[in-house]
């Protein structure tokens, strides 16, 4: 076996950490300072676009054809559409969510002057007032609006506060940590990613052995507006493994158990090579996974491949349930995929024509094109369970 033991109780602090740190997309630089300080902390080298991207690097016996892992620490959020006559604010969302999963939702005010709480409610949110026009009142962001925990009646009340348009507004996560493996909380879409990355770094930089090839930790901080990692990259990556949620709803196979391997989402099919190899690594390595096409779903990948990055792309994902809302994962699935980066990272190089980024047909890779050959199949028998 090549994967590692992972902490999990590491895992789990990690993820606490980052969890409490607010990062809707576009207000990342607070995060972007914690996750340095942890690579810090591990003893690992990084460094950050002009935007604050981080690429992490552990060295490899050789530095071309370099793999690439890569979580995004952006999230979910909101911003001042408008200041209102009644002295509350009009909002729209950062990234794609529905304002279903808003109203209620507990947030913070990043103004220029200082940071207000305050609360997302429906436009008819009293039902002593509204009676059954509370349960009719339509969905949608126009039909919500921010509360601002301060002394605010009127649109000039607001000017005064240093409330302007355009301001970010940030999500509580509300996160809860149970003692079966559950996790409760918003915006574990994608900190589970990083958390699960952070423990396999640290797996790595303890056991002390020399990788194949020099594999990049790569944290963006825009996936949820689409363009993550579409300038992240080295010309010396060959191979971007993206980890990322996959969806646990019905007619999906994603599980919170175990991790989930993506064959396809919205952009159209994974590498082929990379993938069947991550799920080679999964048997050989006694970890448990299952396939899965996502219909409605992009992920760093795509944003990288749409750039221009000529690299062999893959997703493993952790099953969450109630994606983009109010999520739930199960530690087992982030141990798993921890376990996964830690044996990609240390698995020998299958294709080295990858190293260059032209080359001839001398190397390149092939697919199956055999017909099968079928076997009879006996009738199976009753199971212990229906002779009982």
């Amino acid at each position: 076996m090549s994967r590692l033991n992972i902490d999990v109780t590491y895992l789990a602090d990690v993820l606490k950490r980052l969890l409490e740190t607010p990062s809707p997309s576009g207000y990342t630089d607070t995060i972007v300072r914690m996750a340095c300080d942890e690579l810090g902390k591990l003893g690992v080298e990084y460094e950050l676009t002009r935007r604050g991207a981080i690429r992490a690097r552990l060295p490899g016996t050789e530095q071309k054809g370099a793999r690439a892992m890569i979580a995004h620490l952006d999230t979910l959020g909101a911003q001042v559409k408008n200041l209102k006559d009644n002295g509350r604010l009009e909002v729209v969302p950062i990234g794609h969510w529905s304002a279903r999963f808003a109203e209620g939702a507990r947030c913070t005010i990043f103004t220029e002057r200082g940071s207000y709480r305050g609360s997302i409610l429906s436009l008819k949110a009293s039902g002593h007032t509204f009676n059954e026009e509370v349960d009719t009142h339509p969905i949608g962001w126009q039909h919500v609006e921010l509360r601002v925990d301060a002394l605010a009646r009127t649109r000039r009340d607001l000017e005064r506060l240093g409330i302007a348009i355009g301001d970010t507004i940030a999500i509580d996560t509300r996160a809860e940590f149970l003692a079966n493996g559950f996790i409760v909380s918003r915006h574990l879409d994608d900190k589970a990613g990083c958390a699960s990355m952070f423990a396999a770094l640290k797996a790595l930089q303890e056991d002390g052995g020399k990788l194949p090839v020099d594999t990049l930790f790569i944290f963006s901080i825009s996936e949820e507006v689409g363009v993550g990692a579409s300038s992240v990259l080295t010309h010396d990556v060959a191979s971007l493994v993206t980890i990322d949620n996959g969806t646990t709803a019905p007619g999906q196979a994603s599980d919170e158990f175990g991790v989930t391997i993506g064959m396809a989402d919205q952009t159209g099919p994974f590498d082929y090579h990379l993938t069947r190899k991550l799920i080679r690594l999964c048997r050989e390595n006694d970890i448990g996974y299952q396939q899965d096409v996502f219909r409605y779903y992009r992920c760093d990948s795509a944003s990288a491949i749409e750039a221009g990055h000529d690299v062999r792309s893959a997703l493993i994902a952790f099953g969450i349930d109630a994606s983009h809302g109010h999520e739930r994962i199960h530690m087992h699935a982030l141990r798993s995929l921890a376990e996964l980066v830690t044996a990609y990272a240390r698995s020998p190089v299958e294709i080295p024509r990858d190293a260059e980024e032209i080359g001839s047909l001398k190397g390149f890779t092939k697919q199956p094109m055999k017909e099968a050959k079928s076997t009879l199949l006996t009738p199976a028998g009753p199971t212990a369970e229906e002779k009982r």
